[in-house]
């Protein structure tokens, strides 16, 4: 069903403060939330929303929670989220990034015990958008094996990348599953069989059953070369930033564990084009990454990401298509709130 990105933004955002979000913090979500929809990323859209706003109700994303430094040596910041919604999180850590990395050239900053933050290519744009390359990785509930095991122990391991270029920059955004998880919890919600060879089920066959594959395994990517760099995000994440590794993570579709803190793990990084060449500014390093794009299309390819929209292009008129059944759910429990029209409550500007 297609709906104007306005509307949805409004109906996202009157929701999350609705329960208990900061206003700023609310519209940071709805805004990566739907930008999602509008890039066609419908499993980290709005099919979430009802999950965040369960979660938040049952404390699972307590909806106060505060980003919180723990350390802070100038380059490096360590952030800790007392398992507050991820989208803000990690939107405030990027905005930190591209400072930093400004002042020392690169920057890493991480956020320790978050929840979900969405399609990660949301912050890896803004991160290019100023300027910078961009690297974000995160975990999340365990859904790969090992290569040859039969245990989930690591997350989907998304991983997102920002580059630089003119007029769009390129953004790599991916799961190191064959699917993401929130596509095969959406063919659950709508009733449908998953394609064969996304999925194994608890005893690691092969199924096409969406919910027999959330409650057993995803298979990577690749392979084992998949595997291997699903590992290495996990190490960087659920290892390094802790504080738990995804093993240990809560199924956000699942109802039992609603109460449950996430408390997931984000890195964010940022390198600054003039680090290798301070002198000219990073006009050379910036030339050489338009000279690549350049061969790629004249080579009949495609720059990855380059055909995402930025915030800033889109109108809130413009429609993104939103599955029925979700909209119906959200409308209905903006209702049980108060009056909503085609808008939205106008609490202050869009």
């Amino acid at each position: 069903m297609k709906v104007p990105l306005g509307h949805a933004r409004r109906l996202a955002r009157d929701l999350l403060t609705d329960a208990g979000l900061a206003d700023e913090r609310a519209e940071t979500t709805a805004r990566a939330i739907t930008l999602a929809d509008a890039w066609g990323i419908g499993s980290h859209g709005l099919f979430r929303l009802p999950y965040y706003l369960d979660r938040m109700a049952a404390g699972g994303h307590p909806p106060g929670a505060e980003l919180k430094t723990r350390t802070d040596t100038g380059p490096l910041v360590f952030l800790e989220g007392g398992g507050g919604l991820g989208h803000w999180q990690v939107a405030a850590a990027a905005e930190t990034a591209v400072e930093r990395s400004g002042r020392y050239g690169v920057a890493a900053v991480a956020v320790s015990d978050s929840g979900h933050c969405g399609a990660l290519g949301v912050y890896a744009l803004e991160i290019a958008r100023a300027g910078r390359v961009g690297l974000i990785f995160s975990n999340g509930p365990a859904a790969l094996p090992p290569w040859g095991g039969d245990k989930a122990l690591l997350s989907t391991s998304p991983i997102a990348a920002g580059i630089p270029l003119t007029p769009r920059p390129a953004v790599v955004d991916l799961a190191l599953s064959t699917v993401a998880r929130g596509k095969v919890g959406a063919k659950a919600k709508a009733g449908e069989t998953l394609p064969e060879g996304w999925a194994l089920d608890s005893a690691g066959r092969p199924t096409t059953d969406p919910r027999e594959a959330l409650a057993g395994m995803l298979a990577p990517l690749g392979g084992a070369k998949g595997y291997a760099l699903a590992f290495m995000v996990e190490a960087l994440t659920g290892g390094l930033v802790g504080p738990q590794l995804s093993r240990d993570v809560a199924d956000p579709f699942a109802a039992g564990d609603q109460g449950s803190p996430q408390r997931i793990a984000h890195l964010v990084l940022a390198l600054d084009p003039a680090l290798g060449d301070p002198a000219d500014g990073g006009a050379a390093a910036r030339d050489r990454l338009a000279g690549l794009a350049d061969e790629i299309t004249a080579a009949g390819g495609r720059v990855p990401g380059t055909g995402r929209a930025a915030p800033g292009e889109l109108a809130d008129d413009d429609e993104i298509e939103v599955d029925a059944a979700v909209l119906d759910e959200l409308r209905t429990r903006a209702a049980r709130h108060g009056p909503a029209g085609e808008g939205g409550r106008q609490r202050g500007p869009a």
